[in-house]
C-alpha cells in the first residue's frame, strides 16, 4: 500500500487517524508515480487533494493500493512460451461428438470442447486438435472408439494427458513426447478413455500453432 509502518507495538486499524508524516508520505509515493507514467496531471492533483483531506488509514489506503510500494519494483506476470495459447475456461455444451464413418472428421482451429466429447472413427478417419481449444471444464474426457479406423488427439504442452484406452488387435498409444517439467496446478486435465479395434487411437503433444482467431470472432460476436 505504500503506507508508513505504525509505531511499535501500535496496530494500524482502518479507524486509526494518521498524521501529517503519513500524508506526506503518501504524497510522495504518488508524485513519484506521477514522473514514471503511472498517473496523469489530473488523477495526480486529484489523489493530492484526497490525500491532504483524509483522517484515517481507511482514508489513505485506497490513494496508493493501485501503485507499486515504494522503492520495490512490481511483480510482472510471466510471460507466456512462445506461440503459447492461453488456457480459458468457458461455457460449453455438456456433450457432443463427432463421427467419421466411411470419412474424414476433424475438430481443429478455436472451439469449445465439452466436458463429455465422444469421437468415432469406423473405416475413417478422426482428427481431434485442442491446440487451440478452450474448455468448458478443466477436466474434460474424450471417448474415442476406432474401429478399423484412426483416432489422433493432440494436445498442446500445457496441458495433463491421462490415457485410459484399450487395444484389441490395434493400438491405443499415449504421448511419447516428454511431459513439461512444470505444469501450472490449473492446467486443463484431459482424460482420453475408449477402444481401439483393429485400429489405433493416438495422443500426441505437438506445439500450440497460435491461434488464427480469438474465440469471440469464431462465435462471430465480433
Amino acid at each position: 500500500m505504500g503506507l508508513p509502518e505504525p509505531q511499535p507495538g501500535q496496530p494500524r486499524r482502518p479507524d486509526l487517524r494518521v498524521s501529517d508524516a503519513d500524508r506526506h508520505a503518501v504524497a510522495d509515493i504518488l508524485r513519484e508515480a506521477a514522473g514514471e507514467g503511472r498517473l496523469d496531471i489530473d488523477e495526480l492533483e486529484e489523489r493530492l487533494e484526497e490525500t491532504y483531506k483524509a483522517k484515517t488509514y481507511a482514508d489513505l489506503e485506497p490513494i496508493t493500493q493501485d501503485l507499486p510500494v515504494a522503492g520495490q519494483a512490481p511483480v510482472m506476470p510471466a510471460a507466456p512460451a512462445a506461440g503459447a495459447v492461453p488456457v480459458v475456461y468457458g461455457e460449453g455444451d455438456a456433450s457432443d461428438s463427432a463421427s467419421a464413418f466411411l470419412s474424414n472428421v476433424e475438430r481443429k482451429g478455436v472451439w469449445v470442447v465439452p466436458q463429455q466429447f465422444s469421437v468415432h472413427a469406423v473405416l475413417g478417419d478422426a482428427n481431434i486438435d485442442l491446440r487451440e481449444a478452450h474448455y468448458s471444464a478443466r477436466e474434460v474426457v474424450i471417448n474415442a472408439t476406432s474401429v478399423l479406423g484412426s483416432v489422433k488427439v493432440t494436445v498442446p504442452p500445457n496441458v495433463h494427458v491421462i490415457v485410459e484406452g484399450n487395444g484389441v488387435l490395434g493400438d491405443f498409444k499415449e504421448p511419447s513426447e516428454k511431459v513439461p517439467e512444470v505444469l501450472a496446478a490449473d492446467s486443463p486435465v484431459v482424460r482420453v478413455r475408449g477402444i481401439a479395434v483393429l485400429g489405433d487411437v493416438t495422443v500426441k503433444r505437438r506445439a500450440p500453432r497460435g491461434p488464427k482467431r480469438t474465440l469471440r470472432q469464431h462465435l462471430g460476436l465480433e
